[in-house]
């Protein structure tokens, strides 16, 4: 479908505003100001009083953990992770994960999002079909784990599922890497180091490496796992992980939060890029990354919402928020992150840490995922710079139109691919059952 979005205040990639006309044809960009006389709309789409952006690319999540919000709150991470979440994951179905996964979608769209990197499984499948039904863009990875530590028998089954795992993570590659008009992507996903041994992240780095696939994988998110793997390996995780040889394939990173001067320059050695999750880490007393510096270092960092089990929501506005300030008040410098640093990374640098090429920018020849924010609002008035309004001010329930792959998600604030309905309902039966 032809669409024009007439007389909207954009965000063009230089990170200037500019009150301009969008035409878009299929699933892309064709031109922004002017209209060819050649161009005919079979829709059109007033953006008077609206501020058009990149959609939002949510570099780190964890989605059908969206069914475990509020389950497990106020906790240290490992105890969190070991006493309440993976006992509770043990007990999910297929199912499940699909139903976690669309209210995620549902959530998503909502507020914004029009791309996610999910890490988890299994039945990482399902996550594609949520993908495919919903029109959000999607890199996936199977959330491997290979690890276990209680008796020899244990051991021996754990490696097993974990070879298992990687299987599975070998063909959901082939199966839809590049599908649904390459809005999903395929990502290998070694869980954190503390789950993976080193033989078992070779093996996953051999397997990424011959399909040619790029890495996911936790990195550095708490002291704990900094001084376990030191005196585990003598070495600190980044400089074990590379031992390995899994930072050869590409690599995103989420967390990085404890890093010293090696690890930078291990970071930039392999052009890792990080993915930021400052809610996350507040909310588990992780700590603080040093994104300032990271930035400055030329490191890509993206934003990502962690699981909504640990956020406590899927809402990127808020994690562009959240960056924009904790940095300011962590450094002691109120130019540390500015406004329009905050929103890049919740879009342009996001799809760059994804290596997506043709999304993250509104400009012509880009895929045409682009999100329309209302301006009627009391927090968009008055408009002296919509971007510091976007950081500072605006709240993600101004979303009015989510577009991906120039196919229109959510109008006006109702949802068009989805019943959202029904999967609320559902996601709330699987819930009850799950926590039963």
């Amino acid at each position: 479908m032809n669409i024009l979005i007439k007389d909207v205040v954009a965000l063009l990639p230089d990170g200037t505003t500019s009150k301009t006309n969008i035409s878009i044809a299929k699933d892309r960009i064709v031109s922004i100001g002017d209209i060819s006389d050649s161009f005919h709309a079979e829709k059109v789409i007033d953006g008077n009083n609206h501020f058009a952006i990149p959609g939002f690319v949510n570099a780190h999540t964890h989605a059908s953990m969206t069914l475990l919000r509020s389950y497990a709150d106020d906790m240290k991470l490992m105890d969190w992770l070991q006493q309440m979440i993976w006992p509770i994951e043990a007990k999910m179905r297929s199912n499940d994960i699909y139903w976690g996964a669309m209210l995620a979608a549902v959530e998503m769209i909502r507020s914004g999002t029009t791309t996610f990197a999910d890490m988890y499984g299994p039945d990482m499948e399902k996550v594609a079909e949520v993908v495919v039904d919903s029109g959000l863009r999607g890199v996936l990875s199977q959330g491997l784990i290979g690890v276990g530590r209680r008796s020899d028998s244990l051991l021996h089954r754990c490696v097993l599922s974990g070879l298992q795992k990687l299987d599975k993570n070998v063909e959901l590659y082939k199966n839809f890497h590049g599908a649904a008009n390459d809005r999903i992507h395929v990502m290998f996903g070694p869980h954190a180091l503390y789950t993976c041994p080193p033989d078992y992240l070779r093996k996953v780095a051999e397997k990424a490496q011959i399909l040619g696939a790029e890495v996911h994988i936790h990195m550095s998110e708490t002291i704990g796992e900094v001084e376990s793997c030191l005196k585990e390996y003598g070495k600190r995780p980044f400089a074990h992980v590379a031992s390995t040889g899994l930072f050869e394939n590409g690599t995103l990173a989420a967390h990085c939060v404890h890093l010293d001067d090696e690890d930078i320059s291990i970071i930039k050695k392999y052009k890792i890029r990080v993915v930021h999750n400052p809610g996350s880490n507040m909310k588990l007393a992780s700590g603080v990354a040093p994104v300032p510096y990271l930035l400055e270092e030329g490191i890509c960092v993206a934003l990502g919402t962690d699981g909504a089990s640990s956020n406590n929501n899927l809402d990127m506005l808020d994690e562009v928020q959240l960056s924009a300030l904790l940095h300011k008040v962590h450094t002691l410098d109120p130019l540390s992150i500015p406004a329009l640093t905050a929103v890049k990374m919740g879009t342009e640098y996001g799809a760059k840490a994804l290596s997506l090429s043709n999304v993250g920018q509104l400009q012509v020849g880009n895929k045409a995922d682009i999100i329309l924010f209302s301006m009627s609002g009391a927090e968009w008035t008055p408009c002296h710079n919509p971007v510091s309004l976007l950081a500072y001010s605006a709240k993600s329930s101004s979303v009015d139109t989510v577009m991906v792959d120039g196919k229109i998600l959510m109008e006006h604030r109702e949802i068009k691919t989805l019943d959202e309905e029904r999967i609320l309902y559902e996601a709330h039966q699987v819930a009850k059952r799950l926590t039963s």
